[in-house]
């Protein structure tokens, strides 16, 4: 009897998570199991803007795969760009440009999402992304090439727009980004003796009306207090307009001379989901509580992708694009891959969320775990303990340990490593959002391969 072929698409807290527990406990004659993923390691998301901000070095929030897995999966290095879901095949784009057709008899989707953007003159073209490795440490080498351009510069209207730094988006993500890149700025500019750190401005812009509303009102403003401390410009009910090469159009009317926009409001599902022509909501695939996807023979999808019925909440709800669901739906689709293979009864997803934490750099961070509200050094222990301790190896806890030690004895160092080019990179560049096929595409496609064979 041939083993059945299960397909993981994405290397994410899902992904890796089903594949970890579906090599676990499938024997090697029940099953082949193959991970699509660009790279073969797992980021470790929430501390990229400690890369960015260089406290912690690229390799420490890069997973190895092949150390973690037990070398029963099969890594295809690249990106799933469309399902025909009769056929059962997967086409995937490999990182040479080779376009490969992959056959399956079960597929789990756990591509994650892209950074979501909207229909704002300039934005592609001149936002900076946080949502890869690749985007962190280039927004920290671009950050510290404008502390440089700035000190070198005699034109004082060159200097002020390189100087000021703006981040949209009031999140989790962007409030972290904003708070330690301006860390890393506020202390690099005593290594500028002709830079007046008074002229270094952060802003960071949202269009809701509070910062991280998720952690309360009381947190929320703690947050807020904090970054306000910090010389950050908070302004909220507020968005962006127009984006130049040299200055950022707010929604109210100001105008900010600026060489440097960061993008980060918000996600949005991986493009793949629309290859597949199933239902989707707000771009994200519907699914069952049992994380299978209504009409599809053999298709499971999770995490940022799928719109999962939140059971607790009594199923209207859905559950957040948290890492921390992330992690669980990865266990519960793998028990139900090996529930459809051996015939027995699925079970749905549940799952109550255990709280957030925040890190904004130094000893300053807003945590609330099971519903206790912390700040400052209780908040920062709770959110560097969690982070560490989800660190799936222990390779990854030792650097990033021994990163946070050696920052806090000999501070930050302000070295571009040479990833900026001429061209400044976009965020299509990074993410590949134009790689998708549509699901008219994906049939002619396979159509056209079985006519061949």
């Amino acid at each position: 009897m041939s083993r059945s072929r299960i397909l993981v698409v994405g290397a994410g807290f899902a992904g890796v998570a089903c594949v970890r527990r579906l090599e676990r406990r499938l024997s090697p004659a029940e099953a082949e199991i193959s991970l699509v993923t660009p790279a073969s390691y797992q980021l470790y998301l929430p501390l990229l803007p400690q890369v960015a901000a260089g406290v912690l070095t690229p390799q420490s929030v890069a997973v190895s795969l092949r150390r973690s897995n037990k070398h029963r999966t099969r890594i295809i290095p690249g990106g799933a760009i469309g399902v025909d879901t009769k056929a059962k095949v997967c086409v995937i784009r490999k990182i040479t440009g080779e376009t490969v057709d992959q056959p399956y008899d079960l597929l789990v989707l756990a591509p994650g999402s892209i950074t979501r953007t909207f229909d704002i003159p300039g934005l592609v073209d001149h936002a900076r992304g946080m949502k890869t490795l690749a985007e962190a440490v280039y927004l920290r080498d671009h950050v510290i090439a404008q502390l440089d351009l700035a000190d070198a510069s005699q034109d004082e209207a060159e200097r002020a727009s390189r100087l000021r730094f703006v981040v949209v988006g009031g999140g989790y993500a962007g409030t972290e980004t904003a708070a330690c890149l301006n860390r890393l700025t506020r202390h690099a500019a005593t290594r500028y003796p002709r830079l007046d750190p008074r002229q270094i401005k952060w802003h960071l812009v949202d269009l809701a009306p509070k910062l991280m509303p998720e952690l309360g009102d009381k947190l929320g403003t703690v947050a807020l207090d904090i970054l306000r401390r910090r010389g950050i410009e908070v302004s909220l009910g507020v968005s962006v307009s127009e984006v130049s090469a040299e200055k950022v159009t707010l929604t109210d009317g100001r105008v900010l001379p600026s060489r440097t926009l960061i993008w980060t409001a918000g996600v949005a599902a991986s493009p793949l989901m629309a290859t597949l022509g199933a239902e989707t909501l707000k771009g994200r695939l519907v699914v069952r509580p049992e994380l299978t996807v209504p009409g599809v023979d053999g298709v499971f999808a999770l995490g940022d992708a799928a719109a999962v019925p939140d059971v607790t909440k009594g199923g209207d709800a859905l559950c957040p694009p948290t890492a921390q669901h992330a992690m669980r739906q990865g266990k519960a689709v793998a028990d139900s891959v090996i529930a459809t293979l051996r015939n027995q009864p699925l079970r749905p997803y549940v799952h109550k969320d255990l709280g957030l934490v925040v890190d904004l750099g130094g000893r300053d961070a807003v945590s609330k775990p099971l519903g206790i509200e912390l700040h400052g050094l209780p908040a920062q222990a709770v959110a560097r303990g969690y982070h560490w301790s989800a660190l799936r190896t222990n390779v990854a806890k030792t650097r990033v340990l021994t990163n946070w030690l050696i920052n806090a004895v000999a501070g930050d160092d302000f070295v571009r490593t040479g990833f900026l080019d001429q061209r400044a990179a976009t965020l299509k560049d990074f993410e590949h959002t134009d790689a998708y096929l549509s699901p008219e595409q994906v049939r002619k496609h396979t159509e056209s391969l079985r006519a061949k064979g």
